[in-house]
């Protein structure tokens, strides 16, 4: 049965939201672009971890019951038949959360994924401080755990424009993929901008004579609230927009950095092994020094709590990014 011919499916009411109150958002786009997709791509296969519900695989799961495999909560099988899969022609979607994607099932997708070069395609949940749950849960190392990996393409979206963008994309790259999920009911952004998600490629979304935000993930939404609020100063900002980690579009940090701006970097991850150091690598191995002014998690293991107020306390609220960027211009 088609998405078609189905009640549009919305994600657990348990699911809290980092959208602002009042914000447009998108019920579980991942689920629906996935589903979406599987129509005309009758290989697409959905593995889930005892976590479809809470990774918007439940989508999928109504559409195309007899194309899902629900695997328990057992991560390494899950990646390992998904790569049996892969062997044989079909095209996996196995979802998780990333806590258990990237600590728990390393190995398996390291050596029967990425070493082979298989179509895998491993979406994680809870990336960064999207969960109040607390260390168990919180994936603030996931992106420096798999840059390493040989291979691999990391995907960070910003909003439910750029998952439901990413999602065919993902399933034509040959190789293996992660895709940071922004679950439930995900903010919807990017379609006020003349934007396409390109994968490795960043995008300008506003220009500015100030300020450069380089952002990646959710933090691009909080680097946009941060410029509106930033313009009643009179501080001109623009916003770079990166939602592939990997393959790093190294041509177009280096070309925005040029100048004399204020540079500063955007990330729901830690600051170690991210976005961060992704791009002061980019530049130093260049030749292009430049001071850049990281914002994103300490590193430490997090507090538990209400999103609000875990996005103000480590930094990631827009009104935050705001004060220091006032605090760096001054």
């Amino acid at each position: 049965m088609t998405t078609s011919t189905k009640k549009r499916l919305t994600t657990s009411a348990m699911i809290a939201s980092f959208a602002d109150e009042g914000q447009r958002t998108t019920s579980a786009p991942f689920g629906h672009a996935l589903a979406g997709l599987a129509e005309q791509r009758p290989e697409i296969v959905g593995l889930s971890a005892d976590l479809a519900k809470y990774t918007d695989m439940h989508v999928f799961r109504e559409a195309y019951p007899d194309r899902f495999y629900q695997m328990g909560m057992a991560e390494q099988a899950m990646l390992g038949t998904a790569a049996g899969m892969a062997e044989v022609g079909l095209l996996p979607f196995a979802s998780t959360y990333s806590v258990f994607a990237t600590r728990r099932a390393y190995d398996f997708l390291c050596l029967d994924i990425a070493e082979p070069g298989l179509n895998v395609n491993v979406v994680g949940g809870l990336p960064g401080l999207t969960t109040g749950y607390g260390p168990s849960h919180q994936a603030t190392e996931d992106l420096a755990i798999l840059r390493g990996m040989p291979g691999l393409t990391i995907v960070d979206p910003c909003d439910s424009v750029d998952i439901e963008q990413a999602v065919p994309e993902l399933a034509d790259t040959s190789g293996p993929t992660y895709l940071r999920l922004l679950r439930g009911s995900v903010p919807t952004v990017l379609d006020e901008y003349d934007y396409r998600f390109r994968l490795g490629e960043a995008a300008e979304l506003r220009g500015g004579r100030d300020v450069l935000m380089i952002s990646t993930g959710l933090m691009t939404m909080r680097a946009l609230q941060a410029a509106q609020e930033l313009a009643s100063d009179n501080v001109d900002v623009a916003v770079l927009h990166v939602p592939t980690i990997k393959p790093l579009d190294r041509e177009a940090i280096l070309r925005e950095v040029a100048g004399d701006r204020l540079v500063m970097t955007l990330e729901n991850h830690a600051v170690v092994g991210g976005l961060a150091e992704s791009v002061a690598s980019c530049l130093a191995f260049a030749g292009a020094g430049k001071r850049i002014v990281p914002i994103g998690l300490p590193d430490e293991f997090l507090a538990a709590g209400a999103l609000p107020t875990l996005h103000d306390r480590y930094g990631l609220s827009a009104s935050a990014i705001a004060a220091r960027t006032r605090e760096e211009l001054a």
